[in-house]
């Protein structure tokens, strides 16, 4: 049954559009209703907050999907604290994790489609990946 609840729960979100997302997310909600009335709650409760990434360019999506970056500095972190455990007083060992995420930020990847920062900085809006007709003749006016 996991397979094909992690198999459903792809289907949500990795979805084109937030219309196909709703469709699967209903569909899921509607196959696990019954068996799993907690865990569909909990996703029914954070629905909007869990697509909140179709309201961003298409192009940061793969970024906003994934727990990776954050995982993979806190993985550091940890090895290098559960070695060191008692060692330190709390502020070396606060100073010694500042310093592990600063040395792991310089191997993070940069966010795809970083150069769309600046429209989502300055408010401009997405639907389902894609600058809004009316922000972008907004954002041509005030510019000429």
């Amino acid at each position: 049954m996991h397979a094909q609840a992690k198999s459903d729960i792809q289907q949500i979100w990795m979805a084109n559009t937030r219309k196909n997302a709703y469709k699967a997310f209903d569909k899921f909600i509607s196959r696990y209703q019954a068996k799993y009335p907690k865990a569909v709650a909990c996703l029914q409760k954070s629905k909007e907050e869990l697509l909140a990434f179709y309201d961003f360019p298409a192009e940061h999506w793969k970024s906003l999907r994934t727990t990776n970056p954050i995982e993979s500095i806190f993985a550091t972190v940890r090895h290098r604290t559960r070695k060191s455990k008692g060692c330190y007083s709390r502020r070396t060992i606060l100073a010694m994790v500042f310093k592990l995420c600063e040395s792991a930020e310089k191997r993070l990847r940069r966010i795809h489609g970083f150069k769309q920062l600046e429209h989502v900085i300055n408010g401009s809006k997405f639907v389902d990946g894609v600058m809004s007709a009316n922000t972008a003749i907004l954002k041509i006016r005030s510019t000429s």
